[in-house]
């Protein structure tokens, strides 16, 4: 699921698809199918949308990371039902597994897989105690471990939270036309529990890795949790990058193509592509991206 426009990842996203930013160094894309293929996954379809040069120049056909991959475009984007329902003369095998392209988890995806086969569900979602009720939509659940309902942020104190991972039946799109746009949640599984309570499985994955990149402040950190994870550094430098040697870079995450100026000073920053920070320039706490009229900058932490 990679065709989303980022909105809350602004202004990043105005030069990146989100699955392509770098995370420690890695596009997001390239750290999934990587997870993705640990796991036995060596055939994968990505809906693309959004800055779709920026993913397919990444990933190719999949060679690169042992898979073969294919693409599945959308003109706009057709939403988290209409997407899957585009790709599935694609993905042909049925049922399919769906895997979100803008978080890093540590699912165990056989153990997805499973509990879908022995449940006999036309979905099932895996799920996490909801960590901040108040932030995320959150997922209703009964004692047997059936999906009741949907709860939107903030409506209900004990939820489970969505993390991405979800293994479907065509069936479940069933009623979605093609190129039609329509939610998965609302739009085609609210129904689908109405007409029969056993149709959409919780399979529930308390203790595993559940990475988010929502904002660019979420963006930030996440890059500092993966770097410490690695023993290395989230204050990457991108390709291409020309630093002068009197300019002070901090805490700064630099993409590719960057040109920073003499006695310039970037403090706990984002630099995207392309971008060139005048000499004497003095930048802190900012997304710092590339426009038509010059550079805009937007701050890290929002107010």
């Amino acid at each position: 699921m990679t065709a989303g426009i980022g909105q809350r990842l602004r202004p990043l996203t105005y030069v990146r698809a989100k699955p392509a930013v770098p995370v420690a160094g890695v596009p997001l894309i390239s750290r999934i199918l990587r997870r993705l293929h640990d796991q036995g996954i060596r055939d994968v379809v990505l809906n693309l949308s959004h800055k779709p040069e920026t993913l397919a120049a990444l990933i190719g056909d999949g060679g690169e990371f042992g898979m073969r991959a294919r693409y599945s475009w959308e003109y706009p984007v057709l939403g988290s039902a209409g997407g899957p329902r585009r790709a599935m003369p694609l993905v042909g095998d049925d049922p399919f597994l769906l895997v979100n392209g803008d978080t890093l988890t540590t699912v165990d995806l056989q153990a997805l897989w499973r509990e879908h086969r022995d449940s006999g569900a036309v979905v099932t979602m895996s799920l996490i105690r909801n960590p901040e009720p108040k932030k995320y939509n959150g997922v209703l659940v009964d004692d047997d471990g059936w999906v009741t309902g949907f709860a939107k942020a903030g409506q209900a104190e004990t939820s489970y939270h969505f993390v991405g991972p979800q293994v479907a039946a065509h069936a479940a799109f069933a009623g979605v036309k093609d190129g039609e746009y329509a939610e998965s949640t609302w739009g085609c599984y609210l129904p689908l529990i109405a007409a029969n309570p056993r149709s959409i499985r919780a399979f529930m994955v308390d203790g595993i890795q559940f990475l988010d990149i929502g904002t660019v402040a979420d963006y930030v950190r996440t890059s500092e949790t993966i770097a410490a994870l690695e023993g290395t550094t989230a204050w990457t430098v991108g390709r291409n990058a020309r630093i002068a040697s009197s300019a002070r870079v901090t805490r700064s995450i630099v993409w590719d193509d960057v040109t920073i100026g003499e006695n310039a000073v970037v403090e706990n920053c984002v630099v995207t592509d392309g971008v060139t920070i005048p000499p004497g320039a003095r930048y802190s706490k900012s997304a710092i991206v590339a426009g038509a009229d010059g550079l805009l900058i937007s701050p890290v932490e929002p107010k």
